[in-house]
């Protein structure tokens, strides 16, 4: 790893602090509904990497994906045919959690961090391209979330310096790592699919792969999941270069 220099290593305690205040502020902002117009985009971005994580483990299980839907109110709905049912239901909250730690670790350890930006705002253009559908009401509203933050992201990586990178990523990363700790009420709750209801994701792998466990246990254990990830990624990319005093 290499040597930063001592002001490197200040802004960067400085980036994860931010973070940190800015993802409690969310939490709350995320849980409490009058507020949550503040943090509507970001949602969309959340819900975006939750429907590509069943996208993707869909191909990488052997099925294929007809497309992705994201529903104004924050809703989504992947179409896979084919897979591991196993694999492909928990990817959405695993998924999301894994691709949010991978990008923390990588925004507090490579030097271009704004490159960083730019090639996750191409893979969004390409990934939302080929798979985002129209939700039912034919709103393209995948399209243009995966559209406008993969264009922010380019421009931001482009234009803007990298400290607001850093800070900017990190926030994301933690979001994302942590999707199932703030749906955790939603997830909570086992919902029926009747009615034309869509069941959550830990009632639907209650009740097609292992229902000697409720829904709510599933929920609790992909939120511990997302934690630990989270913890193992913070500890790897932060604690341990300061106390190895490389940070």
């Amino acid at each position: 790893m290499f040597i930063l220099n001592a002001q490197s290593r200040l802004f960067r305690r400085q980036a994860l602090l931010l973070a940190l205040v800015a993802l409690g502020v969310v939490y709350l902002l995320w849980n409490i509904p009058a507020l949550s117009g503040i943090i509507y985009p970001f949602r969309l971005f959340v819900t975006y990497v939750h429907e590509a994580g069943h996208s993707l483990m869909a191909i990488f299980s052997g099925g294929s994906v007809t497309g992705f839907t994201i529903s104004p109110d924050g809703s989504g709905v992947a179409t896979t045919i084919g897979g591991s049912r196993a694999l492909i239901l928990p990817a959405g909250y695993l998924g999301a959690a894994f691709f949010g730690t991978v990008l923390f670790y990588l925004v507090n350890t490579v030097r271009y961090t704004r490159a960083i930006a730019i090639v996750l705002g191409v893979g969004l253009l390409i990934f939302t391209t080929v798979y985002s559908r129209p939700d039912q009401s034919g709103t393209p509203t995948a399209f243009l979330v995966g559209w406008i933050f993969g264009l922010a992201l380019i421009g931001m990586g482009w234009k803007l310096p990298q400290t607001i990178n850093i800070l900017i990523l990190n926030v994301l990363a933690m979001l994302t790592s942590l999707n199932a700790v703030l749906d955790l009420f939603y997830l909570t709750r086992a919902i029926r699919a009747s009615a034309g209801v869509v069941r959550n994701d830990a009632a639907a792998f209650s009740a097609e792969i292992a229902p000697l466990l409720p829904p709510v246990a599933w929920a609790v254990l992909w939120a511990g999941l997302a934690l630990l990830m989270l913890a193992i990624s913070i500890y790897f990319s932060i604690i341990r270069p300061i106390r190895r005093g490389t940070f």
